[in-house]
């Protein structure tokens, strides 16, 4: 079996991680804060002193960090992932990330006899620690293959994107998605509150429609802007701002128009300016709200129900 090195042990990476150690893989782990490592080193895991370090003791690693600069300076900085990896090794990154970046390091670990996939996961903090969650993976095809057995220890929806970068298109396009879906549903529900429709009676049409038909919004919405509690956040403002700005990075590399995109990163960063990065992207509707003059709140609907109607309901995604 496969010794497994985890580097970044934060929201995502600490459930990811300890999925893999609940399926037993022998794990060498690193993370800038000492307290992180401590329940897998009381599980057997072996602390390493530095990216380096994991991958000389390790067969794959993964790295899970907050964004480009962190998965650069990890991968190919002064004792990085490159630094330490072995013939044969294979380096993996699930952060969300810019996929120029992987593309650019790639050669370099390939030059090394290393392998290289990009595997970013969708499914948020809960996803990570109950393994559920997607993981879209670029690169070569037959090392995903070899691997899929170790992605599926964190992943219950792994597939393969295409060549290496593919993965991390994929995220972003899927962020960037729903972030303006995201924003359309502000401005329908103002829109309908406004000219004299209940809150409740909007969200059962769109619910039963179907544009409704996607359990993650069935839950965020009436959990937080019909309660205008943001707070603690699902996935923060600050993160979908770095990521819809990594889509909008890409889409002008390729030359594509994305105004909704365009204007969806605008409004991430009016919130950022009020000082919500901290709060859950959601509280972007805060702006809308305002421009609207109106208030969305339905404190009634009952998110478990909502929750509920996905789970009776298969054919919902």
């Amino acid at each position: 079996m496969e010794t497994v090195g985890f580097i970044g042990l934060g929201n995502m990476g600490m459930g990811m991680a300890g999925n893999i150690q609940k399926a037993d893989y022998p794990m060498v782990v690193f993370d800038i804060r000492a307290s992180a490592m401590q329940s897998f080193i009381s599980n057997g895991a072996r602390v390493a002193a530095s990216p380096a370090d994991v991958a000389r003791m390790s067969d794959v690693v993964f790295t899970s960090l907050p964004g480009p600069k962190e998965v650069e300076q990890v991968a190919t900085g002064t004792n990085g992932v490159l630094e330490g990896i072995k013939p044969g090794g294979i380096y993996v990154d699930l952060s969300t990330s810019r996929p120029t970046l992987i593309r650019q390091i790639a050669p370099l670990f390939l030059q090394k006899g290393a392998h290289i996939l990009d595997a970013p996961v969708s499914g948020g903090k809960s996803g990570a620690a109950s393994r559920n969650l997607a993981v879209m993976v670029g690169g070569e095809r037959a090392i995903y293959e070899r691997i899929k057995p170790l992605l599926d220890a964190f992943g219950d929806k792994v597939f393969y994107a295409g060549a290496i970068g593919a993965g991390s298109v994929c995220k972003l396009v899927h962020n960037m998605i729903g972030h303006g879906i995201r924003q359309a549903i502000a401005e329908g529900l103002t829109l309908g509150v406004k000219a004299g429709v209940e809150a409740e009676a909007l969200w059962e049409c769109v619910r039963r429609g179907a544009v409704g038909r996607m359990s993650g919004l069935h839950e965020g919405i009436p959990r937080m802007v019909f309660r205008g509690e943001f707070d603690p956040p699902s996935f923060a403002l600050g993160l979908a701002r770095k990521d819809i700005g990594l889509a909008t990075e890409l889409a002008r590399e390729y030359n594509v128009s994305m105004p909704v995109a365009t204007l969806a990163e605008q409004i991430a960063i009016q919130g950022m300016e009020r000082g919500w990065g901290h709060r859950d992207s959601n509280v972007t509707f805060l702006l809308q709200e305002e421009a609207a003059g109106v208030q969305v709140r339905a404190p009634h609907v009952d998110a478990d129900k909502a929750a509920q109607f996905i789970s009776t309901h298969p054919e919902i995604p």
